[in-house]
């Protein structure tokens, strides 16, 4: 008996749960960038370029960079790099290497957030920088040891040499844990035709092939709470009652409710309802509870200033279905909206930043 009354119990408190399921909708909480610093630690091989074999002139390499990330597809970073090169003098033949550290300040650019969008999980992340250093050259005794009998060293220097330095590279980050990845760069300093002692005419160009790690010192990412929507109640059918021959009625005044227009701005490159849009979803939702009969068109646009074309039109495409959506959650049938999506094809607004938007119209 007691046994009986157990599971009886259990049934009907599942029934419960699953009716209070049943009644509410919810919507899974969106994963956000988060501004944070970060580290990297690289070594490698640099190559100085010369008049002499590729091999003769590849010496070691080390970098140490700190930097902020301050958007999903930008960031800035300083750091230091240097260790030894190295020159080759062909008449007689004979090489020769010296030191350097070099100070530098990049601008960085995420290749794959700004294409791909943001995603803390992805594997692979390219990166492009561009910057500019200072350049302090020194212990040059070797190459003011050389025999230099059959002709001068234009450009010999002695004691230490100051020189700015113009950069450019790629790289990428393997993740191997959310804090954590793997680093691959190579990049290409341009100096002044005295850094390696030989006079050119042209600029010197080094090259450096470096990998290391790349450290987050702060959390990339933060995920919103879910929101909970209360679901409508299911209409109740009723019996038809009994016809009742009712005298005429003066014709009332037929009030055509005007149209609103909504317009749901969103962040650079990303899809996603800000909380201070939502007051609007609601007014929509008012607004087509109180008429009936009246449909809402929604249109996606993204700025054309960002991006490419492909990117932009996928983009327009998921804020107006992310508003659809939002309308539907809150009880509005998919009959009466119209989605349409533009990329940067059409731009309404004058001002860049309002094209990233979704423009809703009901009437």
């Amino acid at each position: 008996m007691k046994i009986r009354n157990l599971l009886i119990a259990i049934l009907i408190t599942n029934s419960v749960v699953v009716f209070a399921q049943d009644r509410q909708i919810k919507e899974e909480g969106k994963t956000v960038f988060k501004p944070h610093w970060f580290m990297q630690a690289q070594v490698g091989a640099a190559h100085t370029v010369g008049e002499v074999k590729f091999t003769d002139l590849i010496s070691p390499a080390a970098a140490v960079n700190f930097g902020y990330k301050f958007a999903p597809a930008f960031g800035v970073r300083a750091g230091a790099s240097g260790w030894q090169a190295k020159g080759g003098w062909v008449n007689p033949e004979q090489n020769y290497q010296f030191k350097y550290i070099q100070g530098n300040v990049d601008l960085m650019t995420d290749l794959s957030a700004l294409f791909c969008g943001f995603n803390p999980k992805r594997v692979f992340n390219g990166y492009l920088f561009a910057g500019a250093g200072l350049n302090h050259a020194f212990d040059n005794d070797e190459a003011n040891a050389l025999d230099t009998r059959t002709h001068e060293m234009e450009y010999l220097w002695q004691d230490s040499k100051n020189l700015i330095a113009g950069r450019l590279g790629l790289g990428c980050d393997l993740r191997l844990s959310d804090r954590v990845a793997f680093n691959i760069e190579a990049n290409a300093n341009v100096l002044s035709d005295k850094f390696n002692s030989k006079k050119a005419g042209n600029s010197d160009w080094q090259f450096n092939a470096l990998v290391g790690l790349s450290i987050k010192l702060g959390k990339s990412d933060t995920k919103t709470a879910p929101v909970y929507y209360k679901a409508e109640p299911a209409p109740v059918v009723e019996q038809k009652p009994t016809p009742v021959v009712e005298q005429p009625q003066p014709k009332k005044e037929i009030v055509v409710p005007q149209a609103i227009k909504k317009d749901i701005f969103f962040a650079l490159n990303s899809a996603r309802i800000q909380d201070a849009q939502q007051a609007k979803i609601i007014a929509l939702v008012d607004y087509l509870e109180k008429n009936p009969a009246a449909k809402v068109s929604v249109t996606g646009y993204a700025d054309k200033d960002t991006g490419n074309a492909s990117i932009n039109m996928r983009l327009s495409m998921a804020r107006a279905k992310n508003v659809a959506d939002a309308l539907k959650a809150r009880g509005i049938a998919d009959s009466r909206i119209t989605v349409d999506f533009k990329g940067d094809t059409v731009q309404p607004y004058s001002n860049p930043t309002e094209n990233r938007v979704s423009i809703c119209i009901a009437e």
